[in-house]
């Protein structure tokens, strides 16, 4: 495993050199660094022109500036990184680590959620093959391929932004638009869950009651702008979590399992509760204190199911885990609840249409925390539609292939559970070309992210990338370069410890 890590890693190396090379001289000679200043009226200008020449290095060769560059990237290895100033004197990394956390939070997002979403469709529409679900799914797939970044940008700012801030100023029920609602998502459902027509005629009437019920009760009750979650939502996500997670796992037959659900519900409330009316924690809340939490709260779950598993201990663990992680998630967002009203009286219309962060937003952390997440909304959603697509359509593809090979049907002639023969035959084996996918698309949202976040006037690598190409200024741009490539270069050498993991056939 070492020695093939470290053979891809020097091909790698090679690989980013001869890459960063082209891209150097291409971006030196894309035009001129003095344009501006040759066009300029100032008396002073030739001064100007000189010392900027100076300054970039414009009087010496081009492999004298690139060395320049290489052995401030070199320094990385030691830990003196030097990718230079930019134009205007700033330095390099500053700005880098500054766009980088931006376009990485955007980034690393939409990858996740595009990931999870786009993989659970491809699995139902490959199961729920030539239904009228995946004929649906399938069109609107196929319209999320074609779709313009630009033209969604400027429809998700007029409908999810715009439209939203003005509604939630002064909340409307609109019964047309509810009912269209019931009916799209019972349709949606029914072809899901799938069965015979009077299994389909249920879910749709289920669903459909549900939303005409339940969305007017939360109307009158103001919930749009004075949201409460509390132990109902708290509960009802466990349980929800606890139950299905079990089904999909190992069957509802198997006590063990769910009991170690359970029993993580149970210990979910209790947290809640000292969370809730303690104020622990919750005072001095800050990023790092969730990210321990979230590392306590997948400890927490696997113990109960290492506790509780019995026989079947792997299969506790992931119900525990995934039970735990679904009621943390539940407490982070009733606690965010509670701050909603704060929020919007900070700030009237919530979703921002531009920029990647309120300029002086100085309010408590879980206003701070709505805040980012507003901003974060639109970008996400626009590279995740468009991610969602490739992970939906390879999923399925993948999945419709390892169903027609041998040892499924062998497991199936064996009598196996459905359940099992999908997710520990087909649906690990088909995840192995998506690995490869996964990979690709981290780097190329990166990439990408260059124009959602020029549409959304994000402060991110896209316009770290943008300017210096705008001004002829090599190091912005070889920043970026430096970021995606690596990137692109651990992602991949990431894919193929997957494939060993997935595959015991393959070896590295």
């Amino acid at each position: 495993m070492l020695k093939f890590i470290l053979k891809r890693l020097a091909s790698s190396l090679l690989v980013l050199f001869g890459a960063s090379v082209l891209l150097f001289v291409l971006v030196i000679n894309s035009g001129d660094p003095l344009k501006d200043l040759r066009e300029s009226q100032s008396n002073n200008r030739e001064t100007l022109m000189a010392a900027r020449t100076e300054f970039m290095g414009l009087d010496q060769p081009w492999f004298v500036r690139y060395f320049d560059w290489l052995k401030g990237v070199g320094g990385c290895v030691v830990g003196q990184c030097d990718l230079g100033l930019n134009r205007s004197g700033q330095p390099v990394l500053t700005l880098l680590q500054n766009a980088a956390s931006s376009t990485l939070r955007l980034v690393i997002l939409a990858t996740v959620l595009a990931i999870i979403i786009g993989v659970a469709v491809g699995i139902i529409t490959a199961i729920r093959q030539y239904s009228g679900l995946d004929y649906a799914v399938t069109f609107l797939i196929f319209l999320f391929f074609s779709l313009p970044v630009f033209w969604a940008a400027v429809l998700l700012k007029e409908y999810m932004a715009i439209g939203f801030n003005n509604w939630i100023a002064s909340p409307t029920l609109n019964w047309g638009l509810l009912i269209v609602a019931a009916v799209v998502l019972g349709l949606a459902l029914q072809g899901a869950m799938g069965g015979g027509a009077k299994r389909r005629l249920f879910t749709f009437l289920a669903t459909a009651a549900f939303v005409l019920g339940v969305i007017p009760l939360l109307h009158a009750l103001d919930f749009w702008r004075t949201p409460v979650l509390g132990y109902p939502a708290v509960i009802l996500v466990g349980l929800g979590a606890a139950v299905a997670a079990t089904a999909i796992v190992s069957g509802l037959r198997n006590r063990p399992v769910l009991h170690a659900g359970l029993a993580t519900v149970l210990v979910g409330v209790l947290v809640f509760t000292v969370l809730r009316y303690s104020g622990l924690l919750w005072a001095q809340a800050s990023w790092w204190l969730l990210a321990v939490l979230g590392v306590v709260t997948v400890l927490v779950g696997v113990l109960i199911g290492r506790l509780m598993g019995k026989t079947s201990k792997g299969s506790a663990v992931a119900v525990s885990v995934t039970t735990a992680l679904f009621m943390a998630v539940t407490i982070v967002a009733d606690t965010l609840a509670l701050y909603w009203p704060a929020f919007l009286s900070a700030k009237s219309r919530p979703i921002s249409t531009i920029g990647s962060e309120t300029p002086n937003f100085d309010e408590p952390f879980w206003v701070q925390f709505l805040d980012k997440g507003a901003q974060l909304l639109l970008p996400t959603i626009l590279l995740t539609i468009i991610s969602v697509a490739t992970y939906s359509r390879y999923t399925r593809a993948s999945m419709l292939e390892v169903s027609r090979q041998d040892y499924i049907r062998t497991a199936r002639a064996k009598g196996l559970p459905e359940r099992q023969v999908i997710l520990k035959h087909a649906f690990r084996n088909s995840l192995i070309p998506i690995t490869t996918i996964m990979a690709f698309d981290f780097a190329g949202l990166i990439g990408g992210a260059v124009i959602t976040e020029r549409v959304f006037g994000w402060k991110g690598m896209g316009e770290l990338f943008a300017t210096g190409l705008d001004q002829v200024d090599p190091a912005p741009v070889m920043a970026f370069f430096l970021v995606t490539g690596t990137a692109a270069v651990l992602m991949n050498l990431m894919a193929d410890v997957f494939y060993a993991l997935l595959d015991p056939r393959i070896r590295v």
